[in-house]
């Protein structure tokens, strides 16, 4: 189980700026300490627990990069025309039985072995055949189009480091030096509940002042893409005791307790009351908008000590961006993942936008390509942090620092898409 501390960890200002929420997650939060064996078939998306050296040379022999002749560079003319006897043919999976000689160029293909002797290949379309002979022009460079061995890794070197939460080029690349499993630390264990008197799961009656829950199938998916392991509890209502027990006892089997709604100041908010109860709040509001309402805690777990507590917004806007700043640093530090910055990319605002000092906004925004071939970012029409159509009909956020007021159409903006915010 990963555990928090929970020391000198207490924030009690009006408003946690998000670079300081970043900072005390980084130094309090535990990574989970279980690992495995993970078969690459299963390791994608999963974080790695030690170094992997690669065990051989990538390529592990010369080898032609496309297809043409290869040659011995010192037997061309420099100044002119070439003439070659072809003397055999090489395709990959295939090896030369004998030395290429002098004058020779032997037919090769991408892929193929590198005959010895031989040191540049020339493409296809650049020579001509006569008969049993190739004719090659001038200019090639020695060693042109040939890949050597190790080029691309050299055996005993680092070939994925540990806390690389593996994307599926990594794998690719653990598959090509023959590996077929990976130390992996196991899973971080997630349970996930909604909150609210007033939301009914899809397909269920829904009463006239009920709205059907989003929030736990948005998060759900956001979770997945970060490869947790997720137990869905289901809505907890309204109650005091029964969200203290609930939260209690999904904490004792979880690594993070992830909740939305009941995490602001009105009567019925009882998440953040629960959590101070049965363990201890670490901070609930965040400079930022929409999502400023969000909760993070430590509750008692099992044996191995605690489990991370995180409140989310009930508007499923604000749940989705706190999840994006808020959650997904707290849970890739629990699943021992190097850190992953959110690197903002420019584009051009095509609107002018205010906002108060001292908290970090994010707009939804669309992007268009302008006429000069900018991209430009269009804002979504509608601000309200519970309009979901304002995410389906946007490609990101633009991201409006702490520090900024005024911006004016034509400025450049930081701008996150869904992908990367998603992970």
């Amino acid at each position: 189980m990963a555990q928090l501390t929970d020391d000198c960890f207490a924030f009690s200002g009006p408003l946690l700026p998000i670079p300081d929420m970043e900072r005390m997650i980084a130094e309090r939060v535990r990574p989970v300490s279980e690992t495995g064996t993970v078969n690459l078939a299963g390791a994608r998306g999963r974080v790695l627990a030690a170094d992997v050296i690669a065990p051989l040379d990538l390529p592990p022999f010369d080898n032609s990069a496309v297809d043409g002749y290869a040659v011995r560079h010192r037997d061309l003319d420099p100044q002119g025309e070439t003439r070659l006897a072809v003397t055999g043919r090489l395709t990959a999976g295939s090896a030369a039985a004998t030395p290429l000689r002098a004058h020779e160029a032997i037919r090769i293909f991408t892929g193929a072995p590198m005959p010895r002797g031989a040191d540049t290949v020339f493409m296809q379309e650049d020579v001509r055949t006569e008969g049993d002979a190739v004719i090659v022009p001038p200019g090639l460079k020695p060693g042109a189009n040939r890949r050597l061995a190790g080029e691309d890794v050299q055996k005993n070197s680092l070939l994925l480091p540990a806390g690389r939460r593996l994307a599926a080029q990594d794998v690719a690349l653990a598959a090509a030096v023959g590996l077929t499993s990976l130390t992996m630390r196991r899973k971080v264990r997630v349970a996930l509940f909604s909150t609210g008197d007033e939301i009914v799961d899809p397909g269920k009656p829904r009463p006239a002042a009920a709205l059907y829950d989003a929030n736990r199938f948005l998060l759900d998916g956001m979770l997945e893409r970060l490869s947790a392991d997720v137990t869905d509890l289901g809505i907890l209502k309204d109650d005091p005791a029964a969200l203290q027990a609930a939260i209690a006892e999904a904490a004792r089997d979880h690594d993070l307790v992830l909740t939305s709604g009941g995490v602001s100041t009105g009567e019925a908010d009882h998440v953040r009351d629960a959590i101070e109860k049965i363990g201890k709040l670490v901070f609930w509001r965040v400079a930022i908008k929409p999502g400023r309402p969000v909760a993070m805690g430590v509750v008692p777990g099992g044996s191995a000590g605690a489990a991370a507590f995180v409140g989310l917004p009930g508007n499923p806007v604000a749940a989705f961006i706190t999840f994006a700043r808020v959650v997904r640093p707290l849970f890739l530090r629990l699943a021992g993942a190097a850190p992953e910055p959110l690197t903002a990319l420019p584009v051009r605002l095509a609107f002018a936008y205010k906002k108060k000092t001292g908290r970090r906004e994010y707009v939804r925004v669309a992007l268009r390509p302008a006429a000069d071939g900018t991209v430009e970012a269009f804002k979504h029409p509608q601000d309200g942090a519970g309009v979901l159509t304002s995410l389906t009909e946007t490609d990101g956020l633009a991201e409006f620092p702490e520090n900024t007021t005024t911006v004016e159409a034509g400025s450049t903006v930081g701008f996150l898409s869904y992908a990367t915010l998603m992970g």
